[in-house]
């Protein structure tokens, strides 16, 4: 079972806007409201909570029947979250200006128009359908989805799921070793012997323009240099996912259904920065490369694809040809590798490629993935 998020743009007619914002508002207050009772009681059950609140919920804030109960379970929720990340028990405050929707009740979704409850009835949109006409084959499930109001805009966050054969180890038919980094953000080396490279000094430059925009901002300490400075994160959060998604799906694409992806596992990539220069820091380790590797993990599932974890030791420092592993092998300034046993000479990431490749192969030939 695969659970992926689809983020759709809604196209809001002007004469419906005010009622979506009274709805969102009111749902928000509401939401509020009872996070109080909450805090106050430590009450969790959500038959207590209805026993409770529910009328309230209705006369004071106007809700239709099926808002309050997704009101009682949004609090509910925020709560046992907080509590399973091992928060003190807080006071929980609802400041963003979202609506959780009910599939087949308070929303529904067909490949023409997206349909929503509102205080005001029924409201139907439409939405952006790039990329959205294959989850109208009846083989996905759509969940509760989040009608948000972002930067004047309106986005519906709905998450689908879909049963997924699990690929077998004797339908793998290709292996790819994808080795990740900045210079390179992605450098594969598969079965046939092919290497390909995804260039990363653009993206590179791109997120140092970011750094010294975020600088200049900081030294300001105005309330507006601060309010740019969300804006300027929030801009380069989605440039950072959009070229994942680029990458990932061009990568999922490109090879045939049966692929075996083989990762570093780069958890502890931060722990890194103690290595190198702090002026160098932002730029060398805060490449979002666990976002990178669930990309690639679930658009591997709906292309028939999987992806293997593997420790990353030695892999940019090991001769692919003749096994020996030696740090001076790699010049890490000319992004060089020459061995120092038989003199095989390449490029860094592409060694790293070859050699993660080659753990895949090992893989497939010891253990069940």
């Amino acid at each position: 079972m695969s659970t992926i998020t689809a983020k759709i743009q809604i196209y809001v007619p002007s004469e419906n806007i005010d009622s979506l914002k009274i709805t969102i508002k009111a749902y928000r207050n509401a939401c509020n409201w009872l996070s109080q009772k909450v805090f106050e009681t430590k009450q969790l059950n959500q038959a207590k909570l209805n026993a409770l609140h529910y009328q309230d919920l209705r006369s004071t804030f106007g809700l239709k029947s099926q808002m309050a109960q997704s009101v009682t379970k949004t609090v509910i929720a925020r709560y046992k979250s907080a509590k399973s990340n091992g928060h003190m028990w807080s006071l929980i405050q609802f400041k963003q200006y979202d609506y959780d929707l009910v599939w087949n009740r308070d929303y529904s979704l067909n490949e023409n128009l997206f349909s929503v409850n509102t205080l005001d009835g029924r409201l139907k949109f439409r939405f952006e359908k790039k990329g959205m006409k294959r989850y109208f084959d009846g083989t996905w499930k759509f969940g509760t989805a989040k009608l948000v109001h972002k930067f004047d805009k309106w986005f519906l966050h709905i998450p689908m799921t879909k049963e997924f054969k699990k690929l077998k180890n004797e339908k793998v038919n290709n292996i790819v070793g994808i080795d990740l980094g900045l210079n390179f953000l992605a450098t594969t080396f598969d079965s046939k012997g092919n290497t390909c490279f995804f260039k990363g000094r653009t993206i590179k430059h791109k997120r140092g323009q970011f750094k010294a925009l975020r600088k200049q901002l900081q030294m300001r300490q105005t309330p507006s240099a601060r309010q740019r400075l969300k804006q300027v994160g929030s801009r380069e959060n989605r440039y950072v996912r959009d070229v994942n998604h680029q990458v990932t799906k061009a990568l999922v694409e490109q090879y045939p259904k049966g692929t075996l992806f083989v990762l570093e596992n780069l958890s502890g990539v931060r722990q890194a920065t103690e290595k190198v220069q702090a002026r160098n820091r932002y730029v060398s380790v805060s490449w979002a490369f666990y976002q990178f590797r669930e990309m690639l993990e679930y658009k591997s599932k709906l292309y028939g694809h999987k992806v293997l974890i593997v420790d990353p030791k030695y892999t940019s420092q090991t001769c692919p040809k003749c096994g020996h592993a030696d740090k001076h092998n790699r010049n890490k300034k000319q992004h060089t590798f020459e061995c120092r046993n038989c003199h095989y000479r390449s490029n860094d990431d592409r060694i790293g490629a070859m050699n993660l490749y080659r753990k895949g192969v090992e893989a497939m030939s010891t253990v069940t993935v």
